[in-house]
This record gives structure tokens, sequence and C-alpha cells, in this order.
């Protein structure tokens, strides 16, 4: 079950990143965030009051589980990864193209167990070393087409924002493991939809101040313009969420598995980056996202 789950929020998820990239296009950042953590809220705020006036009951998987300080902090924490990440990862985006993007998006598998062997001492075996191997090749190999577009790799300040966003989103993947775990497996055992519905509707709030301390000063420099397709940022991306919450919080859900399957996301956004967007040099960057799906084929036969 928890399978299929992952994989189904791994096919919303390329949707998502294609929404994005459509909006970021000639639009500020900021405010773009801002509406979709906003609108996000909106979406779970029903299930948060409904759950406190016991509309819902705790056995429907849209109950949200009530919790103090004690669950709030980690919620908060976890808003703040999730939000770094978001943002280097939308300033990224906006200047590079679709199919640069998702197949360094594709790696975070790889950081996720390269966390799990510094974090939680676990040890690789040969097939995941493979699967490592083959994303550091597939990594430099992708620098090279994108040389073909002027990307330098090693300058490149917008290469950097979506690497820190790759990095910063596998300390997320790890930190989910720690909260959707139960106390007896080291963890702290949340409610997933208590993180879900709370950490949006925190990354608002935080979102609020920096419109109005970062962007609004410079709001007629870094213009904004309404796009529906921020919209379909916060569906796609609720509902994806949504979905990898549900599987992790499974019995006999793997991490490790999980976030290799969703980051088969990238097959969607890759083709619709060169459908819709017409972006160039996919012959050379199909290559690359081969090898990335292969290291992740590596890594499940490892992890099995």
């Amino acid at each position: 079950m928890w399978l299929l789950l992952a994989f189904m929020s791994a096919a919303l998820l390329g949707f998502y990143d294609s929404f994005k990239k459509k909006a970021l296009r000639g639009n500020a950042v900021i405010p773009v965030l801002f509406i979709n953590t906003v609108i996000c809220s909106l979406i779970f705020l029903p299930f948060i009051v409904l759950s406190a006036m016991g509309a819902l009951s705790s056995n429907s998987p849209l109950h949200v589980g009530g919790g103090g300080w004690e669950m709030h902090r980690y919620v908060i924490l976890k808003s703040v990864i999730v939000l770094s990440s978001w943002l280097a990862g939308y300033i990224g985006m906006k200047h590079l193209p679709l199919t640069i993007v998702g197949p360094i998006n594709a790696t975070r598998p790889v950081m996720v167990l390269v966390g799990a062997l510094l974090v939680y001492g676990e040890r690789l075996n040969a097939w995941q070393w493979a699967g490592v191997a083959v994303a550091a090749t597939s990594f430099l190999l992708l620098s090279r087409s994108g040389k073909k577009e002027g990307i330098d790799f090693a300058h490149d300040k917008w290469i950097g924002c979506i690497v820190l966003a790759a990095i910063l989103g596998a300390a997320s993947g790890l930190y989910d493991k720690y909260l959707m775990a139960s106390p007896s497996d080291g963890g702290v055992g949340l409610d997933r939809m208590a993180v879900q519905s709370w950490y949006n509707i925190y990354q608002s709030a935080m979102m609020l101040v920096m419109l109005a301390i970062i962007w609004f000063p410079r709001r007629k420099i870094d213009r904004f313009h309404w796009s529906w397709s921020i919209i379909g940022i916060s569906i796609f991306l609720s509902a994806a969420d949504f979905l990898y919450f549900y599987a992790l919080s499974l019995p006999s859900a793997m991490i490790s598995i999980i976030s290799m399957i969703r980051r088969s996301s990238v097959l969607v956004s890759f083709l619709i980056g060169g459908v819709l967007f017409h972006e160039r040099n996919l012959k050379g960057k199909a290559i690359d996202l081969l090898l990335v799906l292969l290291s992740m084929v590596l890594l499940f036969i490892g992890s099995k």
C-alpha cells in the first residue's frame, strides 16, 4: 500500500514542479511562495477546526491530532527546514531550465542515504555504494550538459541554490523519519496530519514576515503578477505531501525507498519541460536522467 501511495505522490510532484516553473517565469519569488503557503494552509485549516470540534472521527485519514508545545516545537523546526529548502529551490528554478533542475533534485535519495549513514549510523552495502557512484557520475555529466546552455555548475549561483535546496530537502526527509517513527523505534510518533497541517500554517506566518520586510520595499523592482499556476502549485503539493505522509505513517514503510520513488517525479517534469517549455539539449540531458534513474534502481535493490 505504501509503495502505491509513494508512486502516486511522485506523479503529483512532477506536476507540482511544472506549475512552479510556469508561475515563476518573470515573477517575484517571495509573493509566489507566500501565496502558495497561504493556499496550502487554507486547504488544511478546515481539517484542524473540524477535528478540534469532534466533527472528524479520529479514525478518519483527514483527522488532525492535537498536541501542545511538545508537538509544535518539532513542527516549527520542520517548517524552518522546508521553507529554507523551498526558498532556495524557487530562486534557482526561476533562473534555470526545468530539465536541469529535475535531475539535480532527483539525487536527493543519495543525500538521504548519506545522511542516514552519518546521522543514524547506517552502513551502505555494495549496491548502495554503486548507486551513489552512478548518481555522482550523472551529476558530472549534467554539468557538461549545462555548459552547452551557458551554465557553469562550479560557479553558477542558481545551481548553488538548487543544490542547497536538495540538501535541505534531504535533511527534511531524515527529520520526517524521526517525526513519524514511534517512540519505541527511536522517533517522536507525531500525528502525520498534524505535522502537514501545522507546518503549512507556520510557513505562512514566516513568509508574511519575509513579504513585509524583504519583498514589499522592493516591489517596484522585483515585480509580481498573478498566475493561476500558483493555485496548481498548492493543490498538487498538498496532495503529494498528503500521500507521502500517509505512506510514511504505515507499518513497514521505509523512508529510503519512499524518498527514491518520490524522486521519479523527475520523469513527469522532464517531459513537461521538453514539450511545454521547449527546453534545449534534451538528448544529452535524457542520458544524464537515465543515469539518475539507474542510481535509484541500484539504491532500491540495495535497500531491500
